[in-house]
């Protein structure tokens, strides 16, 4: 769990859009573990034998190293939910990407902020032009993240082809080309060719 944890905390920073929130229970199982863990420390902390002491020192030690995981990767996802929060919320498959609370925290972020803007200045247009998520003239008022951005990623195995190299299908300016990344090879790609891989599980950022 602590691997698994430590490359969502690496691939959630260094990816350029949210990724999917874990669903196989990885967050609630670490959360659990520090709950135990601290529990662990209060019963600890009135023993006074030196060798308990210092057992309690490496327990704190590795507790405050899971909670800076998940509270780094929290605050890399609200981050991005902030910056892009319409973008997220705008179509059933971007919300799967968000945990129910990251969703309730979205809703009512973007309410917050909607009538602030209401109160500030919007309340004076219009009422066809007071909607934050417009698209006449065919141009979308929501902004989302650059997909075509460059990211280091580190093949760690096809899944389908027995932890043989990852095919890469990238799209370049003069034209397309696949390239092979073997197991445990860094290379610089755009997000947009990369994210499949990266969300199965093939490769991970750097």
């Amino acid at each position: 769990d602590l691997q698994a944890l430590t490359r969502a905390w690496v691939n959630e920073r260094g990816a350029a859009e949210l990724l999917p929130w874990p669903t196989d229970g990885l967050i609630e199982r670490c959360t659990n573990r520090i709950k135990q863990q601290i529990e662990l420390v209060e019963r600890m902390t009135g023993d006074m034998d030196p060798k308990t002491n210092f057992s309690l020192i490496i327990i704190q030690t590795e507790v405050e190293r899971w909670k800076f995981l998940i509270r780094s990767l929290l605050r890399a996802r609200i981050s991005k939910i902030d910056k892009h929060t319409l973008h997220y919320l705008s179509t059933p498959a971007l919300q799967e990407r968000l945990s129910e609370m990251e969703v309730a925290y979205a809703t009512r972020h973007q309410q917050l902020l909607h009538n602030h803007y209401l109160a500030s200045f919007l309340g004076s247009f219009p009422g066809n032009l007071q909607n934050l998520n417009d698209t006449a003239g065919g141009i979308s008022m929501i902004g989302g993240p650059d997909e075509d951005g460059g990211v280091f990623v580190r093949g760690l195995g096809s899944r389908e082809g027995g932890g043989g190299a990852v095919i890469v299908r990238g799209r370049g300016r003069d034209g397309d080309g696949e390239v092979e990344v073997e197991k445990g090879e860094v290379v610089v790609a755009r997000w947009s060719d990369v994210r499949e891989l990266v969300e199965k599980g093939e490769m991970e950022m750097v």
